[in-house]
């Protein structure tokens, strides 16, 4: 038959308990206080709250004053968590740091996990005494915690009440406790874990799910960042790309933060030995950001414990995750790690499935708008020429002089409408890194309509990279502005020619960079004394930009001297 295993929980409790057999009638009087201990510590799964349920029942059944269950680390060199009872908010204040286990009578317990009992603890030669606040401590007992079969902490108590000492008795009772605190811990832990993996599945669900939708691509980062922080509980969580720049390095583009604005830009050089593990595919994990010398950046000084995940999948790399704490913040277990790990693998297949779809929905448009192309050049414009040559038919064989006009005026419109399917066609057939900013086709469209109350259509000029080098608000004056010089050249210049120049080369007197707009006819000139709140008009929207407006003679051989605007503004 085989021995039984001494990590089995019922196989310990049942242990404890033969050893309180043949015990006094005062111990045996006080089992059914041990049992009632034993059934408060076995209620509940959540780990923090079990802890101090344990502290609470083990002060009442041993009669002390305090109790504390120091968690070691799992480097098994200090401690990790430390839950009192019996210190009162304002002791816990004037105590300050909690210990750490590196030293002292907590220290010596963590390497020799063995129970204790002492008259006074002030006078072993391992204490090192207590720090200023600390409540006054004589008597003590500890008794280490197991957790299958290993060492999860100790159970200290303090101060038995009545100014006594420790007893057998309560040795004992104490040992049966922490053996049902070792399950209770155990069952907590293993319902802790699955409750975390579980958060940390939903997250990568929540997080895959926000960058399939299809919406902004700042916004599904932003769902990265917050996710992160809120299952690693970190201070802080960032999303880094590969910078734009020459330079290289990681930017970060998303972030989730008490304070993100002095964040949000920051690019890490790429010389810096983080930034080469993590384009590598190399997590890297920090005890302390602050004191870390591989941390090169000023944000770095404000965090402690660190974890940096690479953003891959398929051998790809596509940037990085971060989820630093606070400084002097509990240290990231190794679950904490696998299970981040795990979210940035997820988080990194989803934007690569995110990437995939968003191209297959640009193909599907760019397809679309070649179909469309296709349709508008064979069929609407071959229509629409076919109508014009039947009209201009009509017009000949007509005597009707009316008639000949209106026809007429009718085939210009259609003239005009053909360009500008055509300059339409142009768009739809530019690729996406050739696509115009407007300004070109904008410029365009005015002169085409305006071709249509003048009975011609003005030429025109580009120079320069109009589309790249104008920017938003320069083009919308300079449409504006030509549109005004057009129209007063209709209103007023009885113009037979007009030419329409664009110029992005031009600079100011100054020597600055700008645009400029000309627009000149053959008509008879702009009259001395005349009206000129259109001329106004242009100069006002020049200046508003720093620019200027002007102008002097026209096109030779026409019906008078003619006319030129001129609208030149800084790029």
């Amino acid at each position: 038959m085989s021995a039984p295993d001494p990590r089995d929980p019922l196989e310990a409790a049942t242990r404890a308990t033969r050893s309180l057999q043949g015990l006094s009638t005062e111990l045996t009087a006080r089992v059914p206080q041990l049992l009632e201990a034993m059934r408060s510590v076995g209620t509940g799964l959540e780990l923090h709250s079990t802890l101090d349920r344990i502290c609470e029942t083990a002060a009442e059944l041993a009669d002390a004053r305090y109790a504390a269950i120091g968690v070691v680390d799992e480097e098994s060199t200090g401690l990790s968590d430390f839950v009192t009872y019996g210190v009162t908010a304002e002791q816990a204040a004037a105590i300050g740091r909690r210990p750490d286990g590196h030293k002292g009578l907590l220290g010596a317990l963590i390497h020799e996990p063995d129970s204790v009992r002492l008259a006074d603890l002030t006078t072993d030669p391992r204490s090192a005494g207590f720090p200023a606040g600390h409540p006054p401590m004589r008597t003590f007992l500890g008794v280490p915690i197991r957790v299958q079969g290993e060492i999860f902490g100790n159970l200290y108590l303090a101060e038995k009440n009545g100014g006594g000492e420790f007893n057998d008795y309560d040795l004992h009772m104490v040992r049966v406790l922490a053996t049902e605190a070792g399950i209770a811990i155990g069952n907590a832990r293993l319902y802790e874990a699955a409750r975390q993996r579980e958060r940390w599945i939903d997250g990568s669900v929540a997080v895959t799910t926000a960058l399939l939708a299809g919406g902004d691509a700042d916004d599904a980062l932003a769902v990265v960042a917050e996710q992160a922080r809120h299952l690693a509980a970190s201070d802080a969580g960032l999303v880094l790309l590969p910078a734009a720049s020459e330079e290289g390095g990681l930017e970060i583009v998303a972030i989730s933060s008490d304070h993100p604005r002095d964040a949000l830009g920051v690019i890490i050089p790429q010389d810096s030995p983080v930034v080469g593990k993590l384009l590598a595919g190399e997590a890297v994990f920090v005890d302390d950001a602050a004191t870390d010398p591989r941390m090169v950046t000023s944000l770095a000084e404000r965090y402690g414990p660190s974890m940096m995940l690479p953003l891959h999948s398929g051998g790809r790399v596509l940037g990085a995750l971060a989820t630093p704490r606070v400084r002097g913040g509990r240290p990231f277990t190794e679950a904490e790690r696998t299970l981040a790990t795990q979210f940035a693998s997820q988080a990194a297949l989803a934007l690569m499935m995110a990437e995939a779809q968003r191209d297959r929905e640009r193909l599907a448009v760019f397809e679309d708008r070649d179909r469309i192309a296709r349709d508008l050049h064979d069929l609407v414009i071959q229509r629409l020429f076919a109508t014009g040559m039947m009209l201009e038919s009509a017009q000949r064989r007509s005597m009707v002089p009316e008639v000949q006009t209106g026809v007429g005026k009718a085939v210009d419109e259609l003239d005009v409408t053909i360009q500008e399917i055509r300059t339409a066609i142009f768009a739809l057939q530019q690729g996406p890194a050739e696509a115009p900013s407007g300004l070109r086709t904008r410029v365009l469209r005015e002169i085409n309509m305006a071709a249509v109350p003048l009975g011609f259509k003005p030429a025109h000029r580009f120079l320069g990279a109009v589309d790249t080098m104008v920017d938003e608000l320069t083009g919308k004056n300079l449409i504006a502005a030509l549109r005004e010089a057009l129209s007063n050249a209709f209103r007023h210049a009885e113009a037979s020619r007009i030419e329409v120049v664009v110029d992005a080369t031009a600079h100011l007197e100054d020597g600055r960079d700008a645009v400029r707009l000309s627009v000149c006819d053959d008509g008879v000139g702009i009259p001395e004394g005349g009206r000129r709140s259109g001329l106004r008009n242009l100069n006002r929207r020049a200046e508003s930009l720093g620019g200027s407006s002007w102008h002097g003679p026209g096109l030779e051989g026409g019906r008078g001297p003619g006319a030129t605007v001129v609208w030149e503004v800084p790029l």
